[in-house]
């Protein structure tokens, strides 16, 4: 199984030309408010960054791992603040210091098991308590294009649902029960499927994990 840090070379490449676009609902953040530190993890260009500080969450700062990306958001987006990752997933951050953490799409670029439990964990560490994770993720997908890539990667990767992309990327989609127990140290309190297009144009249902208004709590 690659771990985060052997994807990451793809993410400071070809990754850095990508264009995002699956939505997110800023309602289930709650009332916007410039005093509140929120976090997009894995903000690449900082699409999402942009639209919450827009939205009045003034107080958003975008990190990520990719420098490329983090290079590219501080171009596009001068006035926001972006910080690269040294030492993924470690936040230089203090304890329950941050209000709100954005994950969008980010899991599905952590194959393994034990780097994505480093990372939410990572990111209970930062939250206050009462604090909101905002997770937008892939489940697992019915259509035979995915269904036939999981199948073609599962005894390389030892897992269902990690595949390799066309242009160099491993990914992954997720089992709803892993998910659920991923996040076990928080509340889960409303799931939601949507639609989207992935980074490479294929259209995918996205679940997003969160309550409104008060998050996913520890």
């Amino acid at each position: 199984m690659p771990t985060s840090q052997q994807n990451q070379s793809y993410w400071n490449t070809t990754g850095v030309t990508k264009t995002y676009s699956h939505p997110i609902d800023l309602a289930w953040l709650g009332e916007p408010s410039d005093r509140a530190r929120i976090l997009d993890y894995g903000c690449g260009y900082g699409r999402v960054t942009a639209l919450l500080h827009d939205a009045g969450w003034t107080g958003v700062e975008g990190v990520d791992v990719a420098a490329g990306s983090v290079d590219r958001a501080r171009r596009e987006h001068p006035e926001l603040t972006f910080r690269v990752i040294e030492h993924p997933p470690a936040l230089p951050y203090a304890d329950s210091s941050v209000d709100a953490v954005v994950l969008f799409a980010v899991l599905t670029c952590v194959p393994a098991d034990d780097d994505q439990r480093r990372l939410v964990g990572e990111l209970h560490r930062v939250l206050r308590s009462g604090g909101v994770l905002y997770v937008s993720d892939y489940p697992l997908q019915g259509d035979r294009r995915n269904l036939d890539r999981y199948q073609a990667f599962a005894v390389r990767y030892g897992r269902h649902g990690v595949f390799e992309t066309g242009d160099g990327a491993v990914c992954r989609h997720h089992t709803r029960e892993w998910l659920l127990d991923l996040l076990g140290a928080f509340e889960v309190s409303a799931t939601r499927e949507i639609a989207v297009t992935t980074m490479n144009g294929n259209p995918a249902t996205e679940e997003p994990r969160c309550r409104p208004g008060d998050g996913c709590l520890r």
